[in-house]
């Protein structure tokens, strides 16, 4: 069984990936109710937790129905991480996780996410002093190295394990890399199975189909999938891997009546989340994986995508559901 800390995760769990604008509480939900174990909030900063900033502080948002559930950080000055930890702390998340791994460059040039990946004695720094400030357990998330010139990821592992790390995921790419080309398990699996690491290593980056986790898991010898882009619009990919594991068998896709259903209760509790401006728009990017294969359905796709009044995405949704019905009356 894998654990993080004393929460018991099963034998081989599939993790909700932090995303920025889309792991929040109406997707994360979704995933929940669909198989993933664990599921982490986008990723928040911690200058702007210090500074209360409102985006920040909306994004600590939990529920008990999402547990285990981790609260992501990310900052590169020990004193506001140290500060944004006891702000986390008052939320009760099970897991706090901190970002070493996100390549955007905004968050790159202060030094944070993987821009640390430049300076490991201060991502070792910082692990170990937010270790030690918290009782709750402490993941890391991060890449290979910030180069192909640079993986320095046994080493990295190794280190923060020793500073109390509960566990890590490792995206297979590089910053340089960003999200291009294809993730490399191997050095990951080198972590695994480096004889001195005992804590859960997680697999992260092109965990797309049910026969990819199998094959993080069995050639790999990874603890767990950390999955991401494949859950975009499609929270129901968690079950269909569990479902693969144990029968070697693909469940069914969703109906339409199902694509339909989900995309509007997520478009439903998005609003009655973020309001009827920002939940219409964030959930957008997920409409085109609700109704990915479905023929003749892209001018419906361009309506949900561009219409603005939630009525009128409930009373489109209505209509595709009405018109599916009439053609398997026929």
């Amino acid at each position: 069984m894998v654990k993080i800390g004393n929460i018991d995760l099963g034998s081989f769990p599939l993790l909700l990936a932090p995303m920025e604008d889309v792991s929040d509480p109406p997707f994360r939900a979704l995933c929940k109710e669909n198989g993933a174990d664990v599921v982490y909030t986008e990723f928040i900063s911690s200058e702007g937790l210090i500074r209360n900033a409102a985006k920040s502080i909306q994004k600590l948002d939990i529920y008990e129905k999402e547990r285990p559930v981790g609260i992501q950080i990310f900052g590169a000055n020990l004193d506001s991480m140290m500060r944004s930890i006891e702000i986390v702390e008052k939320t009760k998340p099970d897991i706090i996780d901190i970002n070493f791994g996100c390549p955007v460059k905004k968050v790159v040039c202060k030094g944070a996410g993987a821009g640390i990946l430049k300076d490991i004695p201060k991502m070792v720094k910082l692990t170990e002093h937010i270790v030690k400030h918290t009782k709750i357990p402490v993941t890391v998330k991060t890449r290979l190295g910030w180069d192909h010139n640079s993986i320095k990821i046994l080493e990295v592992a190794e280190r923060l394990q020793d500073v109390g790390c509960a566990a890590i995921s490792i995206h297979g790419r590089t910053r340089a890399q960003m999200y291009k080309g294809e993730a490399d398990w191997s050095y990951i699996s080198q972590v695994k199975n480096n004889q001195r690491m005992y804590i859960p290593v997680f697999g992260n980056g092109d965990v797309n189909t049910p026969e990819r986790a199998i094959e993080m898991r069995d050639r790999y010898g990874l603890d767990g999938a950390m999955i991401g882009r494949a859950s975009i619009g499609n929270p129901w990919f968690f079950n269909n891997v569990k479902h693969f594991i144990n029968t070697k068998k693909h469940l069914p896709p969703p109906t339409l009546t199902q694509r339909v259903k989900t995309a509007r209760r997520h478009l439903e509790m998005s609003i009655k989340w973020k309001g009827p401006i920002l939940g219409v728009l964030e959930t957008r990017r997920h409409y085109a994986n609700y109704f990915k294969g479905y023929p003749n359905f892209k001018s419906y796709r361009k309506q949900m995508v561009t219409l603005n009044c939630p009525k009128a995405i409930y009373a489109l949704f209505d209509e595709v559901l009405e018109k599916y019905s009439l053609q398997k009356a026929i």
